[in-house]
């Protein structure tokens, strides 16, 4: 363990997030996503973690982009479902909390959000069983 770093993360995701360079984007995964047939490099494994959870632990190490447009996206309901506000509430209040208030976060579709995340330079895949729950985040400059 380490002062100040979470012990929700553990040392291969704090290295990947070490490695990630401004531009590179991170994605954390519900328990639905289809992470190990997607992800093109890393997966760290996080089952007994929420997004929200991991988020909260994250955003103190890893700042958000400020540049190129929107740096968070979440996954658009397919037609004839619905989304859970509560999932992106949840986001919203730890970004906020985190000094993140001007970042606004898009929809993006489903299949969109695959293939995006295809490039992704990690995926954090944790065991949050909401639907719709995934996020991708695009780091900024330290």
């Amino acid at each position: 363990m380490l002062k100040g770093i979470s012990p929700l993360i553990p040392p291969e995701l704090l290295a990947a997030l070490s490695a990630m360079g401004h531009g590179d984007e991170l994605v954390l995964a519900d328990g639905n996503f289809p992470a190990a047939s997607v992800a093109s490099r890393t997966v760290v494994r996080l089952p007994g973690i929420g997004v929200q959870e991991i988020l909260d632990a994250i955003l103190p190490l890893v700042p958000v982009d400020t540049y190129n447009g929107c740096a968070l996206h979440m996954m658009a309901a397919v037609p004839g479902d619905t989304l859970d506000p509560a999932v992106e509430n949840s986001y919203r209040e730890t970004l906020d909390r985190h000094g993140n208030a001007w970042a606004p976060i898009e929809h993006i579709e489903r299949f969109a959000f695959y293939e995006r995340a295809r490039s992704a330079f990690l995926i954090v895949q944790t065991g949050d069983t909401r639907k719709y729950a995934n996020l991708m985040l695009r780091k900024g400059c330290v």
